[in-house]
Parts: structure tokens; sequence; C-alpha cells
């Protein structure tokens, strides 16, 4: 069998050894079922004639401007992981706080969608096809407001999920 994070217990926390995940969570499998690859191949018609170039382009814009969001809004309780660089970034970009897990559930509860990885990295997705600038204001202005309310407070007690 090859181990990694299929059908792991942590499986976006691995250990250098695998970890088997109790019960059907040990079923676990990373690849899709044929059906699901069918009806991915018939959507991914949707991208036909789509201009790379300028999805590119848009999505180094966007990034950007979360970048630059980030700075005017944020102070200095968030660390900028990603890139500044254009050429270095891709469409994903990465904050450290301590309380990254709290936060990403504070975000979840006011419809801004990222991920947390472990310890203290928040992760934001940018898919330039439909994430706008407005998109990218908003959710550097919600976790700007959610620290300022110290709306992730109650998280910090919550048990994480597996997924975040």
């Amino acid at each position: 069998m090859l181990t990694g994070w299929t059908g792991h217990a942590r499986p976006f926390d691995p250990t250098e050894a695998y970890e088997p995940a109790e019960g059907i969570g040990r079923a676990r499998i990373g690849t899709p079922p044929m059906l699901s690859l069918l009806a991915l191949e018939a959507a991914l018609t949707a991208f036909d004639g789509v201009d790379l170039a300028g999805v590119r382009a848009k999505s180094l814009s966007v990034t950007g401007f979360f970048l630059d969001c980030a700075d005017a809004l944020l102070g200095g309780s968030f660390e900028v992981v990603t890139p500044r660089e254009p050429g270095r970034r891709g469409s994903q970009l990465t904050l450290r706080h301590p309380q990254a897990y709290a936060l990403i559930q504070a975000l979840a509860a006011r419809d801004v969608i990222g991920d947390m990885r472990a310890p203290d990295l928040l992760r934001f997705g940018v898919n330039a096809l439909y994430v706008s600038h407005g998109d990218a204001l908003r959710a550097v202005a919600c976790l700007r407001d959610i620290v300022a309310e110290a709306a992730h407070l109650p998280y910090l007690a919550q048990q994480r999920s597996a997924v975040t």
C-alpha cells in the first residue's frame, strides 16, 4: 500500500510514519472514481477558448492586490508568507498568524473561505476565472474586522475538525 495522506489518521498533518485512520476513515482513497472523472471531463469544456495568459495576468493582479490590502489593513499582526515577486507567486496567498485555525473558522462564518495549515498558516486560493479584486478586498477587510472584534476567540477552544 502506498502511504501518505490516503487513509491517514490526520491527512493534513501527516507524520513520517504512516498512522492509519480508525474505522472506515482508513478506506479513504486519493483517486476519484471513473464516473467522477467523466463528469469532470465534461465540465472542463467550459474552459475551451479561455486565454491562459489573460487568466495568469488576472491572477497576478488579484494576488498582488490582496497583498497590498494585507499590508494596508492588517498592520503587523500577520506575516505575509507568499512571495511578493509576481514570477514566484502562484494563485494562492498565505499569511502567518499564531491563531490561524480560529481565524479561518471566523472567516468561514462570514462566508470567506480559506484553509489553515498547522501550525499557523492561513491560505487563500484565487481562481482568476471568478475571484475578483473586490473579493480580495472583502477577505482582507473581514480578517481585519475579525481581529479588531476578537470574533475569532470563541473558536480557540473549539475542537479542531479534520478539514479546515
